[in-house]
Order: C-alpha cells, then sequence, then structure tokens
C-alpha cells in the first residue's frame, strides 16, 4: 500500500448518524514543498479527504496517532470536518462557552435595560404606576445618550416622547408612529450602557434632569421625589440581576429637590370664594350643552365631601345616600385615575382601581352634609346618570376626561374671580377644592384622625400637609394676640 495505505479500512461499526461516517482512511505523513509547515497529514472521512500541515514530522505523527486513537475507540469522524465526535463536541462546548462569556461582558444598554424592566414590571403595576416609572426612565434618558456627536440626535421632548412609546410592552415589534420613528431609532443605539452609571459625573447628571423640567426650570418637588423614586426602584432592580454593583443613587451625595410636602395657604379658598366659583361653573358654555352645568355637583363633592377627581370620577349612584332631609353618604369604592390608552389593559383613558392607600374590594363611607345632597339631587334630576350608572359623565354619558374638567374650571375661575386672582394659585387647580375642604373641617375642631378617615389619608399626613392652613388664617391669629395684648394693657402707647 506503501504511501496511500490505509488505517482501520474495512472496520464495520455499524451506521452512523447524518453527517458522521464510521469509514475513515488515514494516509501515512508526506513531506510538501511548503517552507513553514511541510509536512502533510491526509485522510479520508467517508469519501471526502481532510488534511493539516505541522512545521514537524513529530507533530505531524502526534496528530495520526491521535486519529487512530479515535479509530479504534470506534468514534464516528464528521464527514465535513474530518474530526472525530469527541473533538467536535468539545469544540461546539468551548464556542458555547466563549458565547457566553462574550454575552455576560457585553455592556447592556440603558434603552435596552429600561425596556426589559418596565415590561416585567407591567403586568402588576396600576397605570399611573406605568406612566410614572416611564416618565421617571424617560426623564433620566436625558442624562444616558452617549457622550460625542450629537448630530441627528432628536430634541429632547421628541427623545421622551419616543422613549415613553417604546418601554411599553404592547409596542414591541411595532413600528413607531411617524412622528417619533428616526428618535425610536436613535434610541436603539443612542444611549449609554448601563455600567455607565458607575461614574459618579453620569449619577449627578441624570439627578440634574430628574430635578429639572425641559425648559431648564425646576420641577415641582413631588414630580422630582416621584421621578428619582422611579429611577432608583430601577437601580435595585439592576443590582439585583448582577448588571449593576451597588444603587449609584444610594451612594450619590448631589443636592435633592424636594417639597415640604405642605398644601400652600394660597390655594385655599373661604366659603364666599367658593360659592362664586361653583356658580361661575354654571355659566361655562352654552345653556343647552351644560357643558358647565353637568359639573357643579361634580366640584361640589371636592368641596364639600373632599373627594379626589379620581374618586368623584368613579362615583355611583349605588354608592349614594341622598335623603330628602339631612346628612346623606357617599361610599366610595373605585378610582377613575386617567393615564392614557396606553398605559392601561383595557385600552381606555380611564384606569379602574381600588381607593388609593386601601386594600382591593375595601369601601370609604364618607358623610355629606344637607347642601351637598341638595346638590346632588338636583343634578341627577337634570342629568341622569352616565354609563355604568355613574353620576358623572361628559354629554355622551362617557366617563368625565381631565382635560373636560381642568378647562371648564379655568373658565370658571376667569368669571368668578377678579384678575389679580385669576393670576394668583387661588384654586388653581380643581384639587385645590379637596384642600380647601380638609382645612375647613380642621379649622372646625373636627379631629385629625376622624378628618384622615373622612379624607383616606393617614393622620400623619394630615398633620404634615395641612397644619396651619386656611383663608384668612393669619389675620384670625393676629386679632386672637391683638385682643391678648389689649387684655395685658400692652397697647403701645
Amino acid at each position: 500500500m506503501s504511501k496511500a495505505a490505509r488505517t482501520g479500512a474495512g472496520r464495520s461499526h455499524g451506521s452512523a448518524r447524518p453527517g458522521y461516517s464510521f469509514d475513515v482512511r488515514l494516509w501515512k505523513v508526506s513531506k510538501t514543498t511548503r517552507k513553514a509547515r511541510p509536512y502533510q497529514l491526509r485522510w479520508v472521512v467517508g469519501g471526502e479527504v481532510s488534511s493539516a500541515v505541522f512545521a514537524t514530522s513529530g507533530l505531524a505523527e502526534n496528530r495520526a496517532s491521535e486519529l487512530r486513537q479515535a479509530m479504534r475507540r470506534g468514534e464516528p469522524f464528521e464527514i465535513e470536518t474530518g474530526l472525530p465526535e469527541s473533538e467536535v463536541r468539545a469544540a461546539a462546548e468551548r464556542a458555547a462557552q466563549e458565547a457566553a462569556a462574550a454575552e455576560a461582558t457585553r455592556a447592556l444598554d440603558w434603552f435596552a435595560f429600561c425596556r426589559s424592566y418596565v415590561a416585567g414590571r407591567w403586568r402588576g403595576s396600576a397605570a399611573k404606576t406605568r406612566e410614572g416609572i416611564a416618565d421617571g426612565l424617560a426623564t433620566a434618558t436625558l442624562a444616558m445618550t452617549k457622550p460625542g456627536d450629537r448630530e441627528g440626535a432628536p430634541d429632547p421632548e421628541t427623545l421622551r416622547l419616543a422613549f415613553r412609546w417604546g418601554v411599553v410592552p404592547a409596542h414591541q415589534g411595532e413600528e413607531p408612529p411617524e412622528a417619533l420613528r428616526a428618535a425610536h431609532a436613535w434610541l436603539l443605539t443612542g444611549t449609554r450602557p448601563l455600567t455607565d452609571l458607575l461614574d459618579v459625573t453620569v449619577v449627578e447628571n441624570v439627578l440634574y434632569h430628574l430635578g429639572r423640567r425641559l425648559d431648564g426650570a425646576p420641577a415641582a418637588g413631588d414630580t422630582h421625589k416621584r421621578r428619582r423614586r422611579a429611577v432608583n426602584t430601577a437601580m435595585e432592580h439592576a443590582v439585583s440581576l448582577g448588571e449593576l454593583p451597588e444603587n449609584p443613587l444610594a451612594r450619590s451625595r448631589g443636592k435633592r429637590v424636594g417639597s415640604q410636602d405642605t398644601v400652600d395657604p394660597r390655594v385655599l379658598v373661604n366659603v364666599t370664594q367658593a360659592r362664586q366659583l361653583l356658580t361661575a361653573v354654571s355659566y361655562v358654555g352654552s345653556w343647552d350643552r351644560a357643558r358647565g352645568r353637568r359639573l357643579v355637583a361634580f366640584y361640589a363633592v371636592l368641596y364639600y365631601a373632599a373627594l379626589r377627581p379620581a374618586e368623584a370620577v368613579g362615583l355611583r349612584l349605588a354608592d349614594c345616600y341622598l335623603p330628602e332631609e339631612g346628612w346623606g353618604s357617599l361610599t366610595l369604592r373605585e378610582t377613575r385615575p386617567v393615564s392614557g390608552k396606553q398605559w392601561t389593559d383595557s385600552g381606555e383613558r380611564h384606569d379602574r382601581r381600588g381607593l388609593k392607600a386601601r386594600e382591593a374590594k375595601t369601601d370609604r363611607p364618607v358623610p355629606i352634609p344637607p347642601v351637598l345632597v341638595s346638590i346632588l339631587r338636583r343634578h341627577l334630576r337634570t342629568f341622569g346618570t352616565a354609563k355604568e350608572g355613574r353620576v358623572f359623565g361628559n354629554e355622551r354619558r362617557d366617563v368625565v376626561g381631565s382635560s373636560t374638567y381642568w378647562r371648564v374650571w379655568e373658565e370658571a375661575r376667569e368669571l368668578a374671580l377678579p384678575p389679580e386672582r385669576v393670576a394668583s394659585p387661588l384654586a388653581g387647580r380643581p384639587y385645590d377644592l379637596r384642600h380647601a375642604c380638609i382645612t375647613r373641617w380642621l379649622n372646625a375642631g373636627v379631629p385629625v384622625a376622624e378628618v384622615a378617615r373622612r379624607v383616606g389619608n393617614s393622620p400623619e399626613v394630615i398633620h404634615r400637609r395641612y397644619h396651619g392652613c386656611i383663608d384668612g388664617h393669619e389675620q384670625v391669629a393676629n386679632e386672637k394676640i391683638a385682643r391678648a395684648m389689649a387684655e395685658d394693657g400692652d397697647t403701645g402707647e
């Protein structure tokens, strides 16, 4: 057989699986004209020739010995590579380990992390919580864009909108809206690696943006705290996944913009102002469309019963006890906070939730004075109930939108208040009617615990937020001090 001698020819091992063969013929080592590696080993597997070259004859013989040992063990050889099955398997394992190592060392970028995090939080969160998480992370994204050339980068407002659209799990795989398409494409490659948050300078920039509006002005204290809370929770999640060794916000010493969490006394209306505003509401819009008239009772439950707007939106006739005389009651069971269609499971703008800070399916009875009972009875006689038996509805009997009751309120303020008051914070929001009601109860001497029960807050929150707030409170205090000074004979004369 001389040079073309075969080793293992004619040996039968049964049939091999596809791509492998037991038909292996090994040729002797030969010398070629190559200078670097002149020794060649050739072998045939299933009719396909394989070869390898070596620098010395000893290396070539060693390789031939390895192949013979595999043949003696009865291993099939892969036809494509000419390698024994054990070597093919070992090479595949090494490749998998290298790929896993490369994946582990690959820096996860900020946008990819945020999408994964929001998807994990989505199912167990309320619509407003989802929106709050997205808002906080979108604001932080303004500080998590890659440094360097900003050419082609979207403006901050478009970037935020594209981010908020992109993190919604239902939008994965969908084409973004035309106005956000370029910004969304930029986000896919334009954000920093998550590990950049280990740089204190990057963290300080994130905190700066969390405390600012898009125009650079300071954000409201509650807004800043909500955003920071959302980002902080996301960072804790990154630590639990092993993406970050520690929470970068926990070690930050950056200045924290916050609020005193107290109600501004300037927003509170007195009894006369409240009545003027409710009367003005009835004059908003044409009489036939009754745009304002159908919302008089809506604002009245905020002022006389301290309901939150979302609680008033969800109020049903079945929840109301409205006797012809005396006190009635409202039993609150549901809130309808507005969040936007992309954040709710139902696809509606208003989420359907239980009461704030309470277990699901628990209610909160609120006694209401005769004046509010009368207003609600008159409202129901005039407009009836909306869909699902709700007390308040729009012209189509659907849920009252926040934009609707905000617009009517703004117009009513201009009708009821003098120009200098319109420009002031006085009753600037419908929610301020709730603040006025709570303050009125406190100054009437209602125990804090009872006020807290009626309004759905803790006594600690009531103490912190409403201490000393009432329109004219300072004047009342001054009069008391003046009387005490007069009794002591201290007139200053």
